[in-house]
């Protein structure tokens, strides 16, 4: 465990989420471009969405490969490393004149930002102790509200009154802008090194084995239902609103900017409930407090945009809710040696629950002749029997430091009893 005084881990802390804040808007700002993109490509749908699906791919596949190789770094120097090749891959993405150069640069942001997540979650688990983690978690994690509120709604204004590849020169400058601050806040980070490590010929057996331990085969499957569960239903709600509902387009930013707002100041509170009372005892609450939502937008009776506004708050903190605390117990579960290749690996099948579940909720859904959206009930069915499995299932998955975590103090001891198995 590295020793950093409180106001560097803070700046630490605010520059992670700053860098997930740029991963997060790259991968969510693609959606809502999608008519301008095509419109300026020639290209179909189907060729959208597979430049869409390419982050995901390459991400998981990165993240896996990762896994060998993440714990013979530096984490600050890996981290810059890939940052600037992130950084790259956007200046790809906004110079793309062809169908061709989009989908490589998708790709290619993919497999930077697969390591990166990784990286993120490494140093928080190597620098913040287990009895702070869940909060430290959750301050990054606003990451995911502050794109909502700030950083999707300035893409799609940017590319509504510019060229679609706007808001991709602004994440190469923001990105810029991050890299900067991070040589200079970010500490060396090689502690980890002075372990012996295994040969590089050990790389594939010990990520066969990461996958073999059956502690590890437990997060991995806690990870993988609930991001699939979410996948099922929030890739498809803005399509329903619009089709089913005749909500405006431009309408869609004010929600999901009051959702990211409600989200932002919540998710460090449930960092602190998840460090107070369990981790998993915080999670299967907030499964439980998240299918009344669910099936709510799933089953959504006929109402008005004013009305799906003052909505949409409980949805994003909901959902949010549900991520704060999984991502906190993961980091506990393996030992400090395979820290970052368990992180590497649990990355990747987040996004494999990602693609996963936007693939399973398209299957499902079908257009009638009205032009309306039909299926949406079903799965939000699916997903809220995803979830409940993965409420029962946490109960599965134990620290690997649970007896050294609970020598610490009161709230500790707390912690180390809701989540160990």
């Amino acid at each position: 465990m590295y020793s950093i005084d409180p106001t560097r881990e803070r700046r630490l802390l605010w520059l992670l989420m700053l860098t997930q804040f740029t991963l997060i808007m790259d991968f969510m700002v693609m959606m809502p471009l999608g008519p301008q993109i095509m419109r300026a490509l020639h290209i179909s749908p189907a060729q959208f969405a597979a430049a869409v699906s390419a982050y995901s791919i390459c991400g998981g596949l990165s993240g896996l490969l990762a896994a060998t190789y993440i714990d013979r770094f530096d984490r600050r120097k890996l981290l810059l490393a890939m940052y600037a090749l992130f950084a790259l891959s956007n200046l790809a993405c906004a110079l793309a004149g062809s169908y061709e150069l989009l989908l490589a640069s998708r790709a290619f942001a993919g497999v930077s930002g697969g390591v990166l997540g990784s990286i993120i979650m490494a140093i928080i688990a190597d620098v913040i102790p287990a009895q702070r983690r869940g909060a430290a978690t959750g301050t990054v994690m606003t990451a995911f509200a502050v794109a909502s509120v700030i950083g999707v709604p300035v893409g799609i204004l940017l590319g509504a009154h510019s060229r679609w590849s706007a808001p991709f020169w602004l994440l190469v400058a923001l990105s810029l802008l991050i890299w900067l601050a991070g040589a200079r806040v970010v500490p060396p980070l090689d502690q980890h090194l002075s372990r012996q490590r295994e040969p590089l010929a050990r790389a594939l057996p010990n990520l066969i084995g990461l996958f073999a331990n059956a502690r590890h085969l437990n997060a991995f499957a806690l990870t993988l239902m609930l991001t699939t569960s979410q996948m099922l239903v929030i890739p498809f709600i803005s399509p329903m609103l619009v089709a089913n509902h005749g909500i405006e387009p431009s309408q869609l930013s004010w929600m999901y900017m009051a959702g990211g707002v409600a989200a932002f100041f919540t998710s460090r509170l449930i960092g602190r409930l998840a460090d107070r009372h369990g981790k998993q005892r915080v999670y299967r609450i907030a499964v439980a407090v998240s299918l009344l939502p669910v099936l709510f937008v799933t089953h959504l009776p006929a109402v008005g945009f004013l009305a799906m506004l003052l909505f949409f708050p409980f949805f994003m903190v909901s959902m949010n809710g549900r991520m704060v605390p999984l991502q906190a117990l993961q980091t506990t579960v393996p030992q400090p040696q395979q820290r970052g290749a368990f992180l590497s690996a649990n990355s990747a099948v987040m996004s494999l629950g990602t693609g996963l579940g936007a693939w399973l909720g398209g299957l499902m859904l079908s257009t009638d002749a009205s032009g309306h959206i039909a299926g949406y009930g079903t799965v939000g069915w699916v997903a809220a029997g995803l979830a409940l499995c993965s409420a029962l299932w946490v109960g599965r998955v134990s620290a690997a430091d649970a007896p050294a975590v609970a020598t610490a103090t009161e709230p500790a001891q707390a912690d180390a009893r809701g989540d160990a198995a």
